[in-house]
């Protein structure tokens, strides 16, 4: 038997970009098929629709207002409705999912977590960290960074973007070539991982990873791409492949 939810939404009763309130979101998900959706509208931290100069019970119950729409019709119309919310710290996003609105209420503090705090905090709780769309390009984000430390999964089918950029594809091979070495060094120190990282070699989603004597990257593919001025865009021309050796 499969199941299909929708685990990140956001309604306009609790996200500055929400465009249709909980009970149209219910609506528009059961018509389609979903079992259950999950409200994740963005908390305080982020691009709240809630006025931030009110006093924290007020702000929360408005913050659920969107949800509690949701549920109201899902129990009418037989779909799931489940509730979480997404933090932004400086543009790195995170959903916390398996916590309740009385929850939220009593800790007024979650509010001022760092990533850290709100990760020991939730599993104190009883509840999980997904990191949201860490390969999403947009203008406010310098860099791709996945926070593994402070997340218990990551969301990989949010990106996004309209193409996968070089920089997202390489990022994500980055991380898991660093983990080879670390693997290698049997060690944490960063003398041992350099001098591991000659030895290790990865395939990954930008194709085969190997290294020289130095430590610079030998790649086996290259993605060659022309720039479309007039739509602002990269288009990709063809794909090369040699050898990693």
């Amino acid at each position: 038997m499969s199941f299909l939810y929708e685990t990140h939404l956001h309604t306009c009763q609790g996200s500055a970009c929400g465009t249709s309130t909980g009970k149209e979101h219910a609506r528009y998900y059961k018509e389609i098929g979903y079992q259950g959706i999950i409200v994740t509208d963005h908390f305080f931290g982020g691009n709240t629709a809630v006025p931030r100069d009110l006093p924290w019970k007020e702000r929360a119950e408005w913050f659920c207002s969107g949800y509690e729409d949701a549920l109201a019709e899902g129990q009418k119309i037989g779909l799931d409705v489940f509730f979480g919310w997404e933090q932004n710290f400086n543009g790195d996003e995170y959903l916390v999912y398996g916590l309740d609105k009385a929850w939220l209420l009593a800790h007024p503090e979650m509010e001022h977590w760092n990533r850290r705090q709100q990760l020991e905090g939730v599993h104190a709780a009883g509840g999980c960290v997904v990191q949201a769309h860490p390969f999403r390009m947009r203008s406010y984000m310098t860099h791709i960074g996945l926070g593994l430390r402070f997340c218990d999964g990551i969301e990989a089918a949010n990106g996004g973007n309209d193409t996968i950029s070089a920089v997202t594809a390489m990022g994500y091979d980055a991380y898991y070539v660093a983990l080879e070495a670390i693997k290698q060094a049997g060690s944490a120190d960063k003398a041992a991982i350099m001098a591991a990282l000659p030895g290790v070699t990865y395939t990954g989603v930008s194709g085969a990873i190997a290294f020289d004597e130095v430590g610079d990257a030998v790649r086996d593919t290259a993605y060659i791409k022309t720039a479309d001025t007039a739509a602002g865009t990269w288009v990709l021309e063809t794909v090369q492949t040699g050898s990693a050796s």
